[in-house]
């Protein structure tokens, strides 16, 4: 969430910085209120301060006179209970115009960093770096293919259990999605990170504090009877773990790792990746994320994009590191670097994690500060996918396929998967 100060004292400046985002941003609207809302904090503060006067002055009156009956006291006292009777007015009027700004400033998203490339959409996106060597082919098989050969998954049985973007893993499949989950979790928790196990069900207040409500809502599941929907992204919960919150500087910087079934509606892309693993309803996925000092969170962006990178690496999978542009960045991000995977068999690589500094973002909205200088601050949230799961194992399917419709699993997984390959039966 947006500073309030900031709306109110510099609203051209914040438009033209939103505004670099690829679209328009009006916030007149908003700024009004917020002029408002300091208007009212003023007047409560000034009543405020005119009713302790008062009270002190009844409390010498009644210490002088001895007498708290008095003709002048019960004045003063009518006069007291008349600033009462308006502080209590004004701050009900506060209360609503509290209540309509966060509505209105909860719709707008992170100011992108200067350091991000302007851009409109991901054809702006500038290539950093690549790693690896890609494997190119006219023969190759689609992870989708291979899977059906090797009986590793099925999507028709599944739509007959839940919807079409549901799949079923079956024998070698569920094991190497079982051994890559371990396998990141273990790399991960020996890299420093504190291993979570989180709910998969999350109230509102958990989705409005990590960005994805109100904004949202058309791309997440809710259940009918509850304020509890399923989890997008273990991003979510991960931020809530320390909602309103005041977190000692020295603990600093908390680094989390946590696996979660993640759930997405995907609303509007329909059409796009109907096929394997790249684009479901549910999939798995293990979620880095750093609570740190304001000051360090841009060298500390640096170090969870390189976890993540680290499980590509041992898995030796070729991929790109990527800059994401102001028009493509993420409602909560401030830069993001995405760390997008070779897939043979479309010739181009897809994303397989976004990390992310969100710099206060998220904590505005949820209340997470530190103290800097004696004085209560935000501090930052970082995450980043470490890595989604189902576009893990569709990149080892599509890299380590061999002539004979076998696949050979990457020696790092070896030890998880119990075997260096799957074959035919």
């Amino acid at each position: 969430m947006l500073d309030q100060k900031l709306i109110r004292e510099n609203p051209k400046s914040v438009e033209e910085i939103l505004s670099s985002r690829g679209k328009l941003f009006n916030i007149a609207n908003i700024h009004e209120l917020t002029i408002k809302k300091k208007e009212l904090d003023i007047e409560i503060s000034g009543l405020q301060s005119e009713s302790k006067k008062l009270s002190k002055l009844i409390g010498q009156e009644i210490s002088k006179y001895k007498n708290n009956n008095s003709l002048e006291i019960n004045n003063l006292k009518k006069k007291g209970n008349e600033y009462r009777s308006k502080i209590s007015e004004f701050e009900e009027k506060q209360r609503i115009l509290d209540k309509q700004i966060n509505n209105e400033i909860s719709n707008l998203p992170n100011f992108p960093s200067n350091e991000a490339p302007i851009g409109k959409n991901e054809s702006n996106n500038i290539q950093l770096k690549t790693w690896g060597d890609p494997l190119i082919a006219n023969d190759l098989k689609s992870h989708w293919e291979i899977g059906e050969k090797l009986n590793l998954f099925e999507s028709t049985k599944s739509t007959r259990i839940s919807r079409s973007r549901f799949i079923t893993l079956i024998g070698n499949g569920a094991r190497l999605e079982r051994a890559l989950i371990n396998f990141m979790l273990d790399m991960h928790t020996k890299n420093g990170y504190v291993e979570l196990m989180l709910p998969a069900l999350v109230n509102s207040e958990s989705l409005k504090g990590s960005g994805q409500l109100p904004k949202f809502a058309n791309e997440s599941f809710k259940c009918s009877n509850d304020d509890l929907w399923l989890s997008p992204t273990a991003e979510v919960p991960l931020t809530s773990f320390h909602r309103n919150e005041i977190i000692d500087p020295k603990q600093l910087p908390i680094k989390y790792v946590a696996y979660s079934p993640c759930f997405r509606r995907e609303a509007g892309s329909y059409g796009r990746d109907t096929k394997g693993l790249i684009r479901l309803h549910q999939f798995n996925k293990v979620e880095l994320y750093w609570f740190c000092d304001p000051s360090k969170s841009l060298e500390a962006h640096k170090k969870i994009t390189s976890d993540a990178e680290s499980i590509l690496k041992k898995l030796n999978l070729p991929y790109r590191l990527v800059d994401i542009c102001t028009g493509d960045l993420g409602f909560s991000s401030s830069r993001t670097f995405d760390l997008e995977v070779w897939l043979p068999s479309s010739k181009c690589y897809r994303e397989i994690s976004s990390c992310s500094n969100c710099l206060d973002f998220q904590a505005r909205r949820s209340s997470i500060r530190t103290k800097i200088d004696n004085k209560n601050r935000y501090l930052h949230t970082l995450n980043g996918s470490g890595l989604a799961i189902g576009r893990t194992m569709a990149a080892i399917l599509e890299n380590g396929q061999q002539k004979d419709g076998s696949v050979i699993i990457p020696d790092a997984l070896v030890p998880y998967f119990g075997s260096n390959s799957i074959k035919t039966a």
